[in-house]
């Protein structure tokens, strides 16, 4: 069957989690038609619960998307399980091809896909992601408090990431899998009562279900309960291609990102980004008024285009 046009709205946000929701929340507040197109691959699904968000403390991340959802659709968003597989201009639409062969086509694009956590290709890291495997100690970290907690040296974040996790227990091993840290940030550790293991590491040892150390090359294990590793955040935004907006290069060397204004507007007219797509480091509360911010520019955005529309009516 070929492609087949689901309806045209005002909008189409890309990526259901926080920030899109909260942004098809806002639009379709504001009478805008809006389509929420999700794949159903939360970043965060590994996770027990939502950290930090005032109201929301602890609740399972599956639990606000329904949530979300439920909202959303109250103001009339129509929500698509979907992957979009390409975006491409068609005269002044745009063109959003999804992975089930059908398309819907809308004026105004909010791109809220989130990112994927690139990992060291360690053993063991994967399989604990998001439940003893850590990066966040704002997500994670009061939950792992004064556990015996690890950190691989995985990037130019590690110091810092120690640091932070010491402020929540008092042993915290930085393994430097070979690698060599400058002076004043070995005294930093040092002077904080951080141990270094500068010895390779060959993965992560897992028992009943849980980490219960790091394993050297040689085949030492130092017992862990919880490690921490700065993972590469990379956008979800290779089906972009078409309009010329590609991920770039984040300035800290954490990831890949798509560039927007303080509105929102990436560098392609009439596209928005808001969330970790174009934030790698924001939390959910973050990623939601992000989203939010976003759609009332968008909705501004499309007043200005009626308004203009109406006046040129108008005189004729």
């Amino acid at each position: 069957m070929g492609n087949q046009v689901l309806d045209r709205y005002d909008v189409v946000v890309i990526g259901g989690g926080a920030a899109g929701l909260n942004g098809a929340l806002m639009l379709g507040r504001a009478r805008r038609s809006v389509v929420v197109i999700d794949a159903g691959e939360p970043r965060n699904a590994p996770a027990d619960g939502i950290h930090g968000l005032l109201g929301r403390e602890g609740m399972p991340p599956s639990d606000l998307l329904a949530l979300g959802r439920a909202e959303a659709e109250q103001y009339g968003a129509d929500i698509v399980s979907a992957t979009v597989t390409r975006v491409q201009r068609d005269n002044e639409d745009f063109v959003v091809e999804l992975s089930d062969t059908r398309s819907v086509r809308a004026s105004r694009i909010l791109l809220t896909t989130g990112l994927t956590d690139e990992l060291p290709d360690i053993p063991g890291l994967r399989q604990r992601w998001g439940r003893d495997v850590i990066h966040c100690p704002y997500c994670h970290g009061w939950e792992v408090r004064d556990q015996a907690i690890g950190v691989l040296a995985t990037s130019p974040m590690t110091v810092h990431q120690a640091l932070m996790f010491r402020q929540l227990s008092d042993d915290v091993v930085v393994f430097l899998n070979g690698t060599q840290l400058p002076a004043e940030q070995a005294e930093q550790l040092a002077a904080r009562g951080i141990t270094t293991v500068p010895d390779l590491v060959a993965g992560v040892e897992v028992v009943d279900d849980a980490i219960s150390g790091v394993r050297l090359h040689d085949g030492t294990v130092i017992k862990r309960q919880v490690v921490v590793v700065a993972t590469r955040m990379v956008a979800r935004a290779n089906f972009l291609d078409a309009l010329g907006l590609q991920p770039q290069e984040h300035p800290s060397g954490m990831g890949e990102f798509i560039p927007t204004d303080a509105m929102g507007r990436t560098e392609v007219p009439d596209v928005w980004a808001a969330g970790n797509v174009t934030d790698l480091m924001a939390q959910v509360g973050a990623s939601a008024a992000a989203g939010a911010a976003a759609a009332a520019q968008i909705n501004a955005d499309l007043v200005h285009s009626d308004t203009l529309a109406a006046v040129a009516q108008y005189r004729r």
